[in-house]
């Protein structure tokens, strides 16, 4: 039996927000498991195509060796996902040759480096866009200078931006193709006088949903776009007001018990009140995705059911940073499984591996990623495949004849 390529490898991988601060595209990082032994990069690509479709996000491949860069630069053929190639690595003669080889037969590349060090016209014409890094300073420098003079390049991706000002100013201002990561903590600091609220669009989805009376599923997956309306959602279904006996500890059980015209009546008291806010969408989304990749990593051989609260584990993990709350705290109110708590307060139990990776795997650096693979006897074929197919789930909106 012939292994494949992704036990070969360890992968991350980080989202890229676009103007509309929807998901346009994925950064993935890309290790060898052993830098000792070759990977076979041919076998890596045609797996790519294989899980891809027409609507998976844009790939961007970030090789983290120059061997990886190489072997990729080789091999990839025009059509293939962008390419990511670190500026300071240029200065290798051999990846230099490959760059230029590469650009000729129609390969698209990006180049990676700070925004104060770019590349001359001989190298920047090999490349179809750029992954720029801001310095405090020039952020600054940008802000200052408004949009008309800001040093701040149009059109190019951008990452390091921990400022909410400073994303602003590159996706609205310098219309920027996209940022890689998301300032999350600045964006809730923003709104820290603001109560937390779920999102409107969301809210409205559901209702449209239950008016058109799509399945049951459908209520629950749309629910589940937003950990908010979902947390809230729990809240009611076990509050005084409904009465009820017994705790409802998952979305579907609350669906169910609830009954579709009360479901109606608290969607429209909730809406009112929802957030139009863009800039949380990111982080909504991007616990969502957390979410799925949790349910992925442990769904071989677990039931619906489990997967569900599975899901649920990773979609709550993270409330305390919208409810400033202790995350201990925010499980406590709501009777659900003990292996939920377990795994997102104390870091311990069966859903506890899957969660920790599902994190570790937000990040280029591997080694928590194999640490945790080692640890729980986990083999990376297997957390490599799950992640690629919960990205490539993702569906992506494509202007016409654009090429993955």
């Amino acid at each position: 039996m012939v292994q494949s390529v992704l036990a070969s490898l360890t992968l991350g991988y980080r989202p890229l927000w676009g103007r509309a601060r929807t998901l346009v595209g994925v950064q993935l990082y890309i290790h060898p498991l052993d830098v000792n032994v070759s990977v076979d990069l041919p076998h890596l690509l045609r797996t790519l195509r294989e899980i891809w479709s027409a609507s998976s996000p844009p790939l961007l491949l970030s090789p983290q060796t120059r061997q990886l860069l190489l072997d990729l630069l080789e091999h990839a053929r025009p059509g293939a996902p962008w390419i990511e190639v670190r500026g300071n690595w240029l200065n290798d003669s051999a990846i230099f040759e490959q760059v230029r080889a590469a650009q000729a037969r129609g390969l698209r590349m990006v180049w990676r480096g700070d925004l104060t060090e770019l590349p001359g016209p001989e190298i920047a014409r090999c490349f179809d866009n750029s992954l720029l890094s801001l310095s405090p300073e020039v952020a600054l420098s940008a802000l200052r200078a408004g949009p008309e003079r800001s040093p701040v390049l149009a059109g190019q991706m951008y990452e390091g931006v921990a400022s909410r000002l400073v994303m602003e100013h590159c996706l609205d201002q310098r219309n920027a193709l996209a940022l890689a990561g998301w300032p999350t903590e600045d964006v809730l600091h923003g709104l820290r006088n603001v109560a937390p609220q779920p999102s409107h669009a969301t809210i409205f989805k559901l209702m449209k949903a239950i008016d058109a009376e799509q399945s049951l599923e459908t209520f629950e997956d749309i629910l589940a776009e937003d950990p908010l309306l979902a947390y809230r959602f729990m809240t009611y279904t076990n509050s005084a007001a409904l009465g009820l006996r017994t705790g409802i500890g998952s979305l579907r059980r609350g669906l169910v018990m609830m009954g579709y015209g009360s479901i109606q009546r608290w969607l429209g008291d909730q809406l009112p009140h929802a957030t139009t806010e863009e800039d949380l969408q990111p982080v909504y989304q991007s616990m969502v995705l957390r979410a799925r990749l949790t349910e992925r990593l442990l769904e071989a051989g677990i039931e619906t059911e489990l997967r569900r609260e599975v899901y649920l584990c990773g979609l709550f993990s993270q409330l305390d940073q919208l409810l400033r709350d202790s995350l201990g705290a925010i499980l406590q109110r709501l009777p659900l499984s003990e292996r939920i708590y377990d795994a997102a307060v104390t870091g311990v139990g069966p859903y506890a591996p899957s969660l920790q990776l599902a994190n570790a795997l937000e990040s280029d650096d591997a080694a928590p990623v194999r640490q945790l693979c080692e640890e729980h006897e986990l083999r990376p074929e297997d957390v490599n495949r799950a992640l690629l197919r919960v990205l490539s789930e993702i569906e992506v909106p494509r202007p016409k004849n654009a090429r993955a």
